[in-house]
């Protein structure tokens, strides 16, 4: 797939976080995990599944009736990618296991994408992502505005709060092209997939953490030479909260995602491989 590095999808993004969109142009580099936004799968409406995901698309589910959740990943940025100049991409399948986990046995598939510009890899995108059977998940029931502690130790829950709601979610599956009826259709998601409210999209909170841990390392634009490893690990709805905090531990940026009751619902590390560039 080639395209055309608009700067379109980057100021949305960066609208949807509140940064500033004013130097988003082309010569501009995108930071990390930003490719998120291009390279979009664009399936007919008559091959959309009943839960919204593409039935042909990469990868395929293994068969019918089973759920979809993301996982993790990890992103390895060689170089940025440069809006106003074409890119290409590629996405394989890598690698099919079988494993059974707390809500049954289930299949985990690992993608692939690599993207070239200039002719040279720029960023390598891994992307897990499970298929399990249609059984009950264990989940938290959303909660009051306030406060924000956690419930084992009463302590405050720090970090930094993102005030997600439906219109945030909404247009982060605008931007991602996500059509999975979780982040929008809350009947479904109590009446189908057992969750207490819409999902907050995994993508999203990686994306957050990305964008967490890059501040806490000082960099106000971009990075190259580094890897991002994220794991989604449990649920997050809407009325939960979002909390991301980052730290430095021997040379890692580590970050996580937690509710208000300081249950984590995501983890992150950044790894830098060679200085940051402006």
């Amino acid at each position: 797939m080639d395209e055309l590095l608009l700067p379109g999808p980057a100021i949305g993004l960066a609208a949807l976080l509140d940064l500033p969109t004013d130097s988003i142009g082309y010569g501009w580099k995108l930071p990390a995990l930003w490719h998120w936004m291009y390279f979009l799968e664009r399936p007919s409406q008559s091959d959309l599944g009943p839960e919204g995901h593409d039935k042909h698309g990469v990868p395929r589910p293994p068969r019918e009736g089973l759920r979809r959740m993301y996982a993790g990943g990890r992103v390895e940025s060689h170089r940025p990618l440069v809006l106003g100049e074409e890119a290409d991409s590629t996405l394989e399948v890598v690698d099919t296991r079988e494993r059974n986990g707390r809500s049954g046995w289930m299949t985990i598939v690992t993608t692939r994408r690599t993207i070239r510009q200039r002719g040279e890899v720029a960023v390598t995108d891994e992307i897990d992502i499970i298929y399990r059977e249609a059984t009950r998940l264990a989940t938290v029931s959303p909660m009051e505005a306030d406060p924000v502690r956690d419930e084992a130790t009463g302590t405050e829950v720090t970090g930094t709060e993102v005030a997600v709601d439906q219109a945030y979610l909404f247009r982060f599956s605008a931007l991602t092209y996500n059509t999975h009826r979780i982040h929008y259709d809350v009947d479904y998601c109590r009446d189908e997939e057992d969750y207490p409210g819409l999902v907050v999209h995994g993508p999203l909170q990686a994306l957050l953490m990305s964008e967490e841990a890059r501040r806490h390392a000082g960099s106000s634009t971009v990075s190259t030479g580094t890897r991002f490893e994220y794991r989604l690990v449990s649920p997050l709805t809407l009325g939960q909260g979002l909390v991301i905090d980052a730290a430095e531990q021997d040379g890692v940026v580590v970050t996580r995602v937690r509710d208000r009751r300081g249950r984590t619902t995501a983890t992150g590390r950044l790894i830098r491989r060679t200085p940051y560039e402006a």
